[in-house]
């Protein structure tokens, strides 16, 4: 397989520029550069991103060896983690660009499973910036630069899988610029209704703006909209979706999977453990790794699925679980785990969210796995007050205990009111999430027995 570019038009601006040779900026004072660069934060569209790639030379010639794009509402993360997971354990070199990070912008980038160095990303932004002002300027997004500078320290090292988190919608997302070899669609569910709408239909057909005729088409859900399916056949993808090409059982003490090869083989694993995410990304994973060209083998797909972890999904800290899920669609599978973990104690919620989510669907969707809560407010333009929030929860049927300015300030009241019987959760946002977990790891006494474990 060979993973060619799209969005290819004419361009008689010279490829691949040189980086400029002023004085290196920080990883840190790029980032801050690249905030304010562009007059808004999202700005969907291929064309800007496209022109850019192309004077970089991405248009030209492959990334990889092999490349799994994944777009979805929801499981894109833990899909990624474990795709990533299995091919290292396989043996392959490996590259994943996924987005938003929670402690530092070098978790949105992994090479062969280690973070990207700061060193590694300045220079992938220097040859971003240089392309961009090469010819007529371009001006990109926060996360447009961060993708093609992500896309072009990839195609430096040439991989022979690279994995590309899509991070809105599908179709006009910056990743999109690349012609994946497998297309992998996890969930469409209501999100980023600002930008995609709320009739699931449309999400749906722009989740599907990521595959690509003849190539596979791994469906992570039995239950998405039509018009994915539909897409997928009018470009003649072949299809492959769960409960129908591929499944997975379950059992007291492991799972199995049954799939098919891309000459229509059938495969069968069994024995395989709980890898503490959601079993249907994990099958979805096997299903897009095999369309991938890799030979799965049982015994080294058991141990990567022990031994995947993914921070701020249904991350236990002692008797704390971070929970980045921020609509109805996440918070019901989040309230599914937490009934298979009895708690003696109380149950308490940190909630934070931001104000164009669905606070009242996520609410309603965990009412009945919590016993009360503490609202938190979040900064910036998307921000939504701990009492609005508060206001919400209460409409809704639920107490709250406190109200709190920031999700540090939650965590550092709900700390001194848990009992050892009592477990906190800390959900509704990435920020949320980030937040608590950079206060957990800032505390000045801490258990040895604290420590990161998915459950």
């Amino acid at each position: 397989m060979s993973s060619k570019t799209s969005a290819k038009s004419a361009d008689d601006e010279s490829p691949m520029p040189e980086a400029p040779s002023s004085p290196a900026l920080s990883l840190d004072a790029w980032l801050a550069r690249l905030e304010r660069q562009h007059p808004v934060s999202i700005d969907l569209g291929l064309e800007r991103v496209a022109r850019v790639g192309r004077r970089l030379g991405l248009l030209d010639t492959p990334v990889a060896t092999r490349l799994i794009t994944v777009a979805g509402t929801n499981g894109k993360g833990s899909t990624v983690a474990m795709l990533e997971a299995l091919a290292r354990a396989h043996g392959l070199s490996t590259a994943t660009y996924t987005s938003p990070h929670l402690l530092r912008y070098n978790e949105r980038l992994r090479l062969d499973g280690q973070e990207a160095d700061d060193t590694t990303l300045v220079r992938g932004f220097e040859r971003v910036e240089a392309a961009r002002l090469s010819g007529e300027p371009v001006s990109l997004t926060y996360f447009e630069a961060g993708t093609l500078a992500a896309l072009w320290i990839i195609a430096q090292r040439q991989p022979e899988l690279a994995i590309l988190e899509v991070g809105l919608g599908g179709r006009l997302d910056a990743v999109n610029i690349l012609d994946a070899d497998v297309g992998v669609v996890t969930t469409v569910a209501q999100d980023h209704a600002a930008f995609l709408g709320t009739d699931l239909e449309n999400i749906g057909r722009e989740k599907a703006g990521i595959l690509r005729a003849g190539r596979p088409a791994v469906l992570g859900s039995s239950v998405l909209p039509a018009s994915v399916r539909g897409v997928a056949d009018a470009l003649g993808a072949r299809v492959y979706m769960l409960d129908e090409q591929f499944h997975r059982c379950e059992d007291a003490d492991a799972w199995a999977w049954e799939g098919i090869d891309a000459n229509g083989h059938p495969l069968h694993l069994k024995g395989l453990p709980d890898p503490g995410l959601p079993l249907d990304n994990a099958a979805t994973a096997l299903q897009a790794l095999t369309l991938a060209d890799v030979a799965l083998d049982e015994m080294v797909c058991r141990k990567a699925l022990a031994e995947v972890t993914l921070p701020g999904r249904m991350q236990w800290l002692s008797n704390w679980c971070l929970d980045v899920g921020h609509n109805p669609h996440a918070a019901t599978y989040l309230a599914a785990r937490l009934a298979e973990r009895p708690c003696t104690g109380r149950r308490i919620g940190l909630l934070g969210m931001l104000a164009d989510k669905d606070a009242e669907g996520v609410i309603d969707a965990l009412a009945g796995s919590l016993d009360a809560w503490v609202a938190v407010g979040l900064d910036g333009e998307r921000a939504r007050g701990a009492e609005d929030l508060a206001a919400t929860l209460e409409s809704r049927g639920q107490r709250v205990l406190h109200r709190a300015a920031s999700p540090a300030e939650g965590a550092d009241w709900l700390a001194s009111e848990l009992r050892e019987v009592d477990e906190a959760l800390v959900c509704g946002s990435f920020f949320t999430v980030a937040e608590v977990l950079s206060w957990w790891k800032s505390r000045p006494q801490r258990r040895e027995h604290d420590e990161i474990r998915n459950a």
